[in-house]
Parts: structure tokens; C-alpha cells; sequence
């Protein structure tokens, strides 16, 4: 399997460095400057499941059409962030040709619109990842944490088909911990819910799960989050399950945590956030269908205010 990475990041530069050791034929999409870095440093995996320094093929935007026409490209695994998606779709549209596909494993649904509509809905695979990892400032891929793992899966519930075996082959031979499901919406929103529940409470209250938990109210408060975003993902079709209910609420109000949202720290450090891409997007689609949602959408627009205060 012949897979283009975009970028060379936390989640990407992870993943498609995993791929790449393995003997998987990888190549990553970057920019000059961070292709030249490749070129001389290699690229560095500092994680808790194993170091490593790989030498690894990259491609710029520029040669990037010229290196698809010769050698066709499977995948395309795009781990963008949100607000980077526009650029991202034009950056690896060169290399999605007639037999490749295109694996999304960003944050949230919002983008999957986007990328039927540019490449048609048969290519796009259902995808997300648990993973914390971020670059460093020499450019490392520094992997926070023992988890990492990717699901993916047809859209349309038809199973295991090549292309799904073929990539989940290419994992296994990695070492990447995956999971292929035919109902990759139930996983979808099991993990969007969650996400926008802890990404709503930590943005809003500055801080982390175990902080708010232990205020007046705060267990109740995240009880009622949470409870909003399932009861969305339920007016989409898409029933979380019991079991995992449970268990993402006891994460979600576990005393003591030091659990918090990327977004947070994102926030924190005045960039740019995922807001309208993950709570934004769930407060749509609540009142889309009639549901009423008063803490996300207290959330939202406090996200809105940061937003315009950064700009």
C-alpha cells in the first residue's frame, strides 16, 4: 500500500513515521522548510512505546503532481486541523487519483461535507484516532501517553472490504494498535461526543476535569454536558451504546483528574482552536433538530468571544 501523509506533525508525522519503520511505503507532504529538516535530522519519535530516527521520503506541494502521475498514491491520510482544512483538501487533491482513497482522522464530522463534495463521497473513508502527540520545538514527534490507535471503516457499513483489509494490514505490520468496524458512525460519535463534552467543559472553566468536579455543581454540570451531546449524536441516528456511556462519563467526572482538552491548551496559548468544528458544530446540529442545548451553547459563545478577541 503506497499512502501520502499530510504533514509531518503529532498525529500525522506519528502514525505515517510508525508506517514508514515498519516498511510501509510512506510519503509525507510538507513544506520546504520542514522537508529540508526531514532531509538532514531525519524523522524523531520520542514515545513511551519505543524511540526512533527514520529516514523518510517527502514531497512538497510543488513536485507533488509530478511524483502522483508516476506513482499513484492508495491512501491519503489527512490529520489537519480543522481550520486548516480548506488548504489541506487543495494540498493533497494533486494525489487523490481514480483508485485512491482519502482516510480523515481529524476532530469531530464537520469536515466529511467538505471532502465529499471535492472528492466524492466512495472515497472518502469514516476514520478518528486516540492519540496525544504534538511537535517539538527541533521538530521531534513527541508522543504523550501510551495510546494510540486508529479506527476506520466504510461509510456505508459494507465491512471488510479491500481497501479497509489492505490498511489494516498495513497497521498490523506496524505495530499500530486499529480497529476496522462496519459501523464506524457508532465510533465516530461515541468519541465526538466525549470530545465536545471535555472540550466544551475545559475551554469554559479553564480547567480540568478533576478541578471542576470538585466545585459545587461541577459533577452535575458535566453529567448535563454530556448528556446534551448524546442526546444529539441520538437525534443523528447514531446511539452511543450503554457501556460506552458509562464509561466516557466516569472518565468525565473522575475526582482528581488532570484530564483536560488540547483545545484548552490551545487556547491557553492564544492560537488558533477547533472551537467551531467541535462545539460549534454539535450546538448546530442540537438545534437543527429541535434540541435544546444550554451548556454547549454557553460554551460556544464563549469560544466565539475568544475568537474574536484573538482576531
Amino acid at each position: 500500500m503506497r499512502i501520502l501523509v499530510l504533514g509531518a506533525g503529532g498525529t500525522g508525522g506519528y502514525f505515517g513515521g510508525r508506517l514508514a519503520q515498519a516498511g510501509v511505503d510512506v510519503t509525507f507532504l510538507v513544506r520546504p522548510a520542514r522537508a529540508a529538516q526531514l532531509a538532514r535530522d531525519g524523522l524523531v519519535i520520542q514515545s513511551p512505546l519505543g524511540d526512533a530516527r527514520l529516514d523518510v521520503a517527502a514531497v512538497t506541494a510543488e513536485a507533488l503532481p509530478a511524483l502522483a502521475a508516476r506513482q499513484p498514491f492508495d491512501l491519503a491520510l489527512l490529520s489537519c486541523k480543522a481550520y486548516d482544512l480548506d488548504s489541506s483538501l487543495d494540498a493533497i487533491a494533486p494525489a487523490v487519483g481514480a483508485d485512491t482513497t482519502v482516510l480523515p482522522i481529524l476532530n469531530g464530522l464537520l469536515h466529511y461535507a467538505a471532502l465529499d463534495a471535492r472528492f466524492g463521497a466512495d472515497k472518502v473513508l469514516g476514520g478518528l484516532c486516540f492519540i496525544s502527540a504534538m511537535k517539538g520545538e527541533q521538530g521531534q514527534i513527541v508522543h504523550l501517553g501510551k495510546v494510540a490507535s486508529v479506527t476506520f471503516g466504510e461509510r456505508d457499513g459494507r465491512g471488510d472490504t479491500p481497501r479497509v483489509q489492505a490498511l489494516a494490514a498495513a497497521l498490523a505490520q506496524a505495530g499500530v494498535q486499529y480497529e476496522a468496524r462496519s459501523d464506524i458512525a457508532v465510533a465516530q460519535w461515541t468519541k465526538y461526543t466525549f470530545l465536545a463534552a471535555l472540550a466544551a467543559s475545559a475551554c469554559l472553566m479553564r480547567g480540568s476535569v478533576g478541578a471542576i468536579v470538585a466545585c459545587e455543581g461541577g459533577r452535575d454540570f458535566m453529567t448535563s454536558l454530556y448528556r446534551e451531546c448524546l442526546d444529539v449524536a441520538a437525534a443523528s441516528g447514531s446511539q452511543v451504546p450503554e457501556a460506552a456511556q458509562a464509561s466516557m462519563l466516569e472518565v468525565l467526572t473522575q475526582p482528581g483528574s488532570s484530564l483536560t482538552a488540547s483545545m484548552l491548551r490551545d487556547l491557553q496559548a492564544g492560537q488558533r482552536v477547533e472551537a467551531a468544528h467541535i462545539v460549534g458544530d454539535m450546538v448546530h446540529r442540537a438545534a437543527h433538530a429541535g434540541l435544546r442545548a444550554p451548556r454547549l451553547e454557553t460554551a460556544w459563545i464563549h469560544l466565539q468571544v475568544y475568537a474574536a478577541q484573538r482576531a
